[in-house]
């Protein structure tokens, strides 16, 4: 990943050159510096994490919380928050209603 120099936008690639789509600055691209980045190309999206087979106990602390589903009043959820997207992003927070069991996660977006 390569940040603008000059705004600090995150910048792509046009050819051979960075590109900053917020300021238009543009530099050349260098083939050792780009051996050495990270990226995200060619990883799956698995889609959401299956917790239906950990147990209760393992999940996590309580928060206060008004549990999805429309027939629980419950108020009171366990919480577990886990890094399942790239590490530039916010970790997912899971829930499970103390109540009546329903689980729900919540993404940053």
């Amino acid at each position: 990943m390569q940040f603008c120099d000059e705004c600090g936008s995150m910048m792509h690639t046009e050819g051979d050159s960075w590109v900053c789509r917020s300021c238009g600055h543009e530099q050349l691209r260098d083939s050792a510096s780009e051996a050495a980045m990270t990226t995200t190309e060619g990883q799956s999206d698995d889609g959401p994490v299956d917790m239906s087979e950990v147990d209760d106990s393992e999940i996590g602390p309580t928060t206060r919380m008004q549990c999805i589903n429309e027939d629980c009043d419950g108020e009171r959820a366990r919480y577990e928050m886990k890094q399942i997207r790239a590490a530039d992003e916010s970790e997912t927070r899971f829930f499970t209603c103390v109540e009546c069991g329903q689980k729900w996660r919540e993404d940053d977006h």
